[in-house]
């Protein structure tokens, strides 16, 4: 056997590997969690501590707690990238010191930022155990993945671009608007995409900044538990749990795929009416 044929075998057992594991994980949990899931289910508020009843508040809270996060952290993120390919030399010292300080908080366990947003956000700034403490907890998690992504995807456009622009005379904020970020608008929502993935399976930082309650959140202020919060309650805490935990999991699954699918699907669209424009 050729070593080229060697080499795509590793890649095909590579590749069956991966999407073995994903497909025994999605079999298990829907084994497990579709006998307990249904339209009630979705919409009822938890009732004996999550035994019974179902994730209608948690589905709410994890959803502003989402909103929250990707409201902060998407513009900043998109900002920061900007700042750092059109407005800064790449080999800078200050562009090096923050691309160095998001590699080091892209590796910072969940842990950590629970345990920061719980000094800075719920006890410094006075949020306390609230949605709006969980989503800029989270946002502060997401920002290294949106940055990064932005970053290389408007570093990837061809530098033509940019000199066409300033040969028209426009102006950089004009070239940005209608011509960089239009282009590089697939890599950005790859970055939002995966900032999303993360910030929904997050269970660690939320539980020193949003907290356990499971009633309907009031307003941002107020308490909520995200849905990977529950999952983690319910199997851990809670006797008698693993039924409704297992159902939420495979809506946590559910949605995660969703919302990967639509925009994976945005970001096909966008791409293929750029190309047919250029």
């Amino acid at each position: 056997m050729s070593k080229d044929s060697v080499a795509t075998l590793l890649i095909w057992l590579s590749a069956l590997l991966v999407t073995a594991v994903f497909l025994c994980l999605l079999i298990d949990i829907m084994r497990q969690g579709l006998a307990g899931l249904s339209w009630s289910y979705l919409i009822e508020a938890p009732q004996n501590t999550g035994r019974s009843g179902g994730i209608g508040s948690i589905i709410v809270s994890t959803g502003l707690i989402l909103l929250v996060a990707m409201a902060t952290s998407a513009p900043l993120g998109l900002g920061t990238a900007i700042l750092l390919t059109e407005f800064m030399p790449q080999k800078s010292v200050f562009a090096a010191f923050v691309e160095r300080s998001l590699e080091v908080l892209a590796g910072i366990p969940s842990i950590v930022f629970g345990l920061f947003g719980n000094a800075f956000f719920c006890i410094y700034l006075g949020l306390g155990f609230s949605i709006l403490s969980g989503g800029l907890t989270l946002a502060c998690m997401v920002l290294p993945i949106l940055i990064s992504t932005a970053t290389q995807g408007l570093r990837a456009l061809p530098n033509d671009y940019r000199l066409s622009t300033t040969a028209l005379g426009m102006t950089r904020s004009a070239a940005l608007l209608h011509l960089l970020l239009p282009a590089a608008t697939p890599a950005l929502v790859a970055g939002l995409m995966l900032g999303i993935g993360r910030a929904g399976a997050e269970t660690a930082a939320l539980i020193f900044t949003s907290g356990y309650v499971d009633r309907m959140p009031d307003s941002l202020m107020d308490s909520g538990r995200a849905l990977s919060i529950h999952i983690y309650d319910l199997s851990m805490n809670v006797a008698g749990g693993d039924a409704n935990a297992n159902a939420a999991a495979l809506v946590l699954i559910t949605l995660l795929f969703i919302i990967n699918s639509v925009s994976t699907s945005l970001a096909n669209h966008w791409m293929h009416r750029k190309i047919i424009r250029l």
